[in-house]
């Protein structure tokens, strides 16, 4: 089966005069139509706001076109705090949410004034030590334990998860919280990833909002917000289907309107913290057929590799792959695609049925636009890649150039070892 990609062959061909493969490409557009799609379905809610997952895709320039749509930060670390600092979306519009939080960023995240969600009750003694002062909006993470079954085919297993308090933390943290002046609460919880389905934000909607009911009535708190985080998913195989998130918003709705409606609760703002589902499908990885070998299996190498998309070495994730300008070819070949790694499983497919792949052909490697560059890493001493945003006009941006050897040696700058590596650099060039 076909994927559609956001650019042809000859359009390609025009970046890659300019800029060198590997790059991951995004697809402003497609981002943007998605964006206000979600604003759209989550438009029945006065309060409604998307925290952009950064871990996804911490890049400024993505972040600027978002913010453009109302929307702010979920961050998870103190350097993306920081970038959301220098974005312009300091206090309400960031969310921190971490786990297993060194006390310093919480400081920072005090200061900045972003809303601070508590992953475990042992955070409320350390934050107050670290910080000494208790904002008046604050939210906490719960994780119910058990098993989380949508359908079938998608369950999750939030009593295996780290992140999260039980059921008798959350209700103790809120208590403190409260006595500590504490005004305004969230609450906040993740308990499937990747769900291709319309029905997982409803279900878990549901969850939320009879916890705040009754948080509300037994520990006698405002419930200011309900964060559904992230965990819808995009269908990186070509034969699944893609949620719908206006039935998915209309799902929320009729969930909210049961239960919180009924308790008069109609003031509770409703947060997405969506990476994924963002910016997934609107990013790829662009590389080229470099190296062919004929042993036990036929194999074609690529001149990106895990450093680029680590994906399928870390999970076996599937990503879809198009050969350019042979898109309507057979796929009467079978390849592993490779990179250059020292480790068997850098493959970005195994098996794959692809068209005939020959000596410089551009492949096209779809839904690469969240934890795609952002896992990156430099095992082998590879250097990450340009990010290059196509924008709406069709024009081409570099949005983060690719590294260099400088870059990779620049954390030895203080040591006399450096000005032997800039030596060694400049025989290479």
């Amino acid at each position: 089966m076909l994927k559609k990609t956001f650019i042809n062959k000859e359009e390609l061909e025009k970046i890659i005069a300019d800029v060198p493969t590997p790059f991951h490409l995004y697809d402003e557009k497609g981002i943007r139509n998605n964006a206000q799609a979600l604003k759209d379905a989550f438009s029945w809610n006065k309060g409604f706001r998307e925290y952009f997952a950064v871990k996804a895709l911490p890049n400024p320039y993505i972040i600027d076109i978002l913010k453009e749509y109302g929307y702010g930060c979920d961050c998870s670390s103190i350097t993306e705090l920081m970038m959301s600092k220098a974005l312009g979306c300091g206090g309400e519009l960031t969310m921190f949410s971490s786990n297993d939080t060194p006390v310093e960023e919480f400081k920072y995240a005090y200061d900045m004034g972003a809303i601070i969600n508590f992953d475990d009750i042992t955070h409320i003694e350390k934050y107050e030590k670290a910080v000494g002062k208790f904002p008046k909006t604050m939210s906490c993470r719960y994780n119910p334990g058990g098993v989380f079954k949508i359908s079938n085919d998608i369950m999750d297993n939030p009593g295996d998860a780290k992140y999260g308090m039980t059921t008798e933390q959350i209700f103790e943290a809120f208590k403190i919280l409260k006595e500590k002046g504490v005004e305004n609460f969230g609450i906040h919880a993740f308990l499937a990833s990747n769900t291709v389905t319309n029905d997982y934000y409803p279900m878990l909607a549901k969850e939320l909002f009879k916890l705040a009911v009754e948080l509300h009535k037994k520990v006698g708190v405002k419930i200011a917000f309900i964060n559904l985080s992230g965990g819808i998913g995009i269908p990186y195989r070509p034969e699944q289907e893609p949620n719908d998130i206006a039935v998915i918003g209309e799902g929320v709705k009729k969930a909210y309107e049961e239960i919180l409606g009924a308790e008069g609760m109609n003031d509770v703002s409703i947060y997405t913290e969506l990476g994924r589902f963002m910016t997934g499908p609107y990013g790829c990885l662009v590389t080229k057929a470099i190296n062919e070998k004929h042993t036990h299996k036929e194999y074609i190498g690529v001149d990106a590799c895990a450093v680029n998309l680590m994906r399928p070495a870390m999970y076996g994730a599937y990503h879809h792959i198009t050969v350019m300008g042979k898109e309507n070819e057979k796929c009467d070949h079978k390849y592993d695609v490779t990179g250059s790694l020292c480790e068997n499983n850098d493959k970005f497919a195994i098996d794959r049925m692809l068209p005939k792949i020959d000596m410089g052909d551009i492949l096209f490697i779809h839904d690469t636009g969240a934890h795609g560059f952002a896992m990156g890493y430099n095992y082998n001493g590879k250097l990450k890649s340009a990010e290059v945003l196509l924008k709406e006009d069709g024009s081409h941006e570099v949005i983060r150039r690719a590294e260099t050897p400088k870059d990779y040696f620049a954390t030895f700058d203080n040591l006399p070892i450096y000005e032997k590596l800039m030596d060694a650099m400049k025989d290479a060039q």
